[in-house]
């Protein structure tokens, strides 16, 4: 999956407007104007689509999280130059405060059968011997799953 397809599921499932995306993204003071959302919400063959960076879909992640959890105290997350799928998949898991069995049921709803450790894999530093890539697909289930739970009425958005 791209980063635009993550921002452009996340939009749908949680019903966010333009102007709550700009909002989430200033809770990172990170500052976006309404053209480049609705660049970056576009399919890539439209006129007017623009790819976004790594940089910025972790500064809107770092700010999800910051709306639905609040901020921390002390320092901010910063966001990271280069994201991949289980850094997305955590901070989503993050942003929604969700535990394993969360997960695991959520997954349930798309058809999806794993186990707590098959899970957990994704979660752990690259370097341990348990860690496993989160491939597109996981990804896109886990996705297609929040959707089922917290927006069933959104069409799904590819």
């Amino acid at each position: 999956m791209n980063n635009n397809d993550v921002l452009r599921r996340v939009r749908y499932t949680f019903d966010l407007s333009d102007s709550q995306v700009i909002e989430v993204f200033s809770l990172t003071d990170v500052k976006v104007t309404n053209e480049q959302v609705t660049g970056w919400l576009k399919q890539g063959a439209e006129e007017g689509f623009s790819v976004l960076a790594d940089l910025e879909l972790s500064s809107f992640l770092n700010g999800f999280i910051d709306l639905k959890r609040g901020k921390r105290a002390g320092e901010q997350a910063k966001p990271e130059n280069s994201l991949n799928n289980n850094m997305i998949f955590q901070k989503l898991r993050i942003a929604l405060n969700l535990k394993a069995e969360d997960i695991l049921d959520l997954l349930q709803l798309v058809d999806v059968q794993m186990s707590k450790h098959e899970l957990s894999a994704f979660f752990r530093k690259p370097g341990n011997k348990h860690y496993r890539v989160c491939k597109d697909q996981m990804l896109h289930h886990f996705l297609q799953a929040l959707q089922c739970q917290f927006n069933p009425s959104v069409d799904n958005v590819e």
